[in-house]
């Protein structure tokens, strides 16, 4: 006979009131009684047996709830709820979730699985308000001087998935602080290790480091995750700065476009997103002051945008970076570039075209008002 549970981050959020995003079953009276009733399932686990069986992940449980509860991650995710309605956890579930903390489940959780180290990082930015707690953060540390072979030996696409999960989360930026605190920034972060010394340039117009100026632009991103990953990357370039130019940081959304393209590729992420990543990073500076820019730099910057995919993703980190969203200048100067056409007596001469097609649209822009006068300032998501 199978017995059948809910575990983990279901029963988590349902008792803090959070809306529930996925629930997730365990099962306990033996894999082949489990097999018996789902023949296709596929073991997809590392670390401890997670069955995958339509679309819908199962884990068999120890037959000890002390040894099961020892291999989850955190205690707030150690728990289970049985067919009757009893609910079994960590013997710290219940205070850790009063007292909002996060705490490694066991001395061997990273052992089992050095991607807790990323997990962790991400719950503190889908749950503010949660933090790690010192022995564990402590711990986190340890691990991550003492193992760097087994974190560098990580697959690449399984910390790219923590990323955008924590990306996607109310305050993105907390992963990568929670990161920085814990001393796990390298190998995959390494960009980001000297980014706290450096400042993000001159005043009046920065008066924090580079680390800080991203964090803030991050979570003015929060509610778009791919507008959060380009606001991750829009100002790498800036740890290349040599210390005789600082404050300043000339030419940095041009170091800092290859930079995003490297990040992303090594983080196995989307080809959508490391392109998001390179043309966000490169057109940033631009977007900012968008309204000074003459017709033929605005006709460039808004077709290489829409080629990638991110017309409308992009302008949510210029305003956020800028504190201006130039949004409905852009896409109304997109629309008259995208109503040109080219007259047929000048088709089919190969870069003459081109040229010609370019001169076209640069004259419909100079045509339109100057787009500063649709600026508008830009607030927050949540904030007055």
């Amino acid at each position: 006979m199978v017995d059948w549970f809910v575990v983990g981050g279901s029963i988590r959020d349902l008792l803090l009131g959070r809306p529930l995003k996925d629930v997730d079953f365990s099962f306990r009276g033996g894999t082949g009684e489990f097999l018996q009733l789902f023949p296709h399932a596929r073991n997809t686990g590392r670390g401890m047996p997670i069955w995958l069986a339509g679309g819908i992940e199962y884990t068999a449980l120890e037959e000890d709830w002390e040894d099961d509860f020892a291999r989850r991650d955190l205690t707030v995710n150690a728990c289970a709820l049985d067919a009757g309605g009893r609910l079994h956890a960590h013997p710290l579930f219940r205070a850790d979730l009063r007292s909002r903390t996060l705490r490694l489940a066991s001395h061997r959780s990273l052992e089992d699985d050095p991607l807790r180290l990323f997990r962790a990082a991400r719950f503190c930015a889908a749950m503010p308000g949660f933090s790690i707690d010192p022995a564990s953060l402590a711990a986190m540390r340890r691990f991550s001087a003492s193992h760097c072979a087994e974190i560098a030996a990580l697959p690449r696409e399984r910390v790219g998935r923590e990323l955008i999960r924590a990306l996607g989360s109310p305050r993105p930026s907390l992963f990568l602080q929670a990161l920085r605190e814990a001393d796990c920034l390298e190998p995959w972060f390494a960009e980001f290790s000297s980014a706290g010394d450096i400042p993000a340039g001159p005043l009046p117009w920065h008066d924090d480091s580079v680390l800080e100026h991203t964090f803030d632009v991050m979570d003015r991103c929060a509610g778009n995750p791919l507008a959060v990953w380009m606001a991750l990357c829009h100002d790498v370039g800036k740890v290349m700065t040599s210390p005789g130019e600082l404050p300043h940081h000339y030419g940095h959304e041009k170091t800092g476009a290859g930079m995003a393209r490297a990040f992303g590729e090594r983080l196995g992420l989307p080809a959508r997103w490391i392109r998001a990543g390179a043309v966000g990073t490169l057109c940033h500076m631009k977007g900012g002051v968008y309204g000074r820019l003459r017709a033929g730099t605005r006709r460039d910057m808004l077709l290489q945008l829409e080629a990638a995919g991110i017309m409308h993703d992009f302008w949510i980190l210029a305003a956020a970076d800028s504190g201006l969203d130039w949004e409905p200048a852009a896409q109304r100067d997109l629309q008259a570039i995208k109503g040109v056409r080219l007259p047929r007596e000048w088709q089919g001469l190969g870069a003459e075209s081109g040229r010609r097609l370019r001169d076209l649209q640069c004259e419909a822009l100079s045509r339109l008002p100057r787009p500063a006068a649709e600026a508008r300032p830009w607030k927050a998501p949540g904030k007055a």
